[in-house]
């Protein structure tokens, strides 16, 4: 649905720093799948760990978040609030946050958040990550829209 060149007209993250490649669905105001190649290539993974490679349960939160704030994003423009482009979203709490499963090189990382709770700029999502149809990590997300 959206390619990674959609996404950073969306989003402000730049490469190495983007971590959604694609979006495969959307239903604004309610949820929202994409996901993420794992490659050796990633910078991470220099150093961690250079032997036994394993992506950072930080990056695959940061990865949900991103593909919240398309989520948060996308849902604005649906109710005529087109002023996004002057807009960031910024974190405001992780809860309950669980790593099930180590992801590694080769790995498709989807994303599959849904809404929790929307009020005004203010979203709360129900984030979870897969591998194969395999649950890998989840969490809970809070994050708010401001101007830049």
């Amino acid at each position: 649905m959206y390619s990674v060149t959609d996404i950073q007209k969306i989003l402000p993250h730049r490469y190495p720093f983007l971590l959604v490649d694609r979006i495969t669905s959307v239903e604004e105001g309610k949820s929202i799948e994409g996901y993420k190649n794992i490659s050796i290539s990633e910078p991470v993974f220099q150093g961690h760990f250079p032997d036994h490679p394993i992506y950072p349960g930080v990056m695959i939160i940061e990865g949900m978040a991103q593909a919240g704030g398309v989520l948060a994003f996308k849902s604005m423009d649906a109710d005529g609030q087109k002023d996004t482009e002057n807009k960031v979203v910024y974190f405001m709490s992780i809860d309950k946050a669980k790593f099930r499963a180590p992801v590694t090189p080769g790995d498709k990382l989807v994303y599959r958040l849904s809404v929790i709770r929307n009020k005004g700029a203010v979203w709360h999502l129900e984030g979870k990550a897969f591998v194969d149809d395999k649950l890998v990590a989840e969490a809970e997300l809070k994050a708010m829209i401001v101007d830049k």
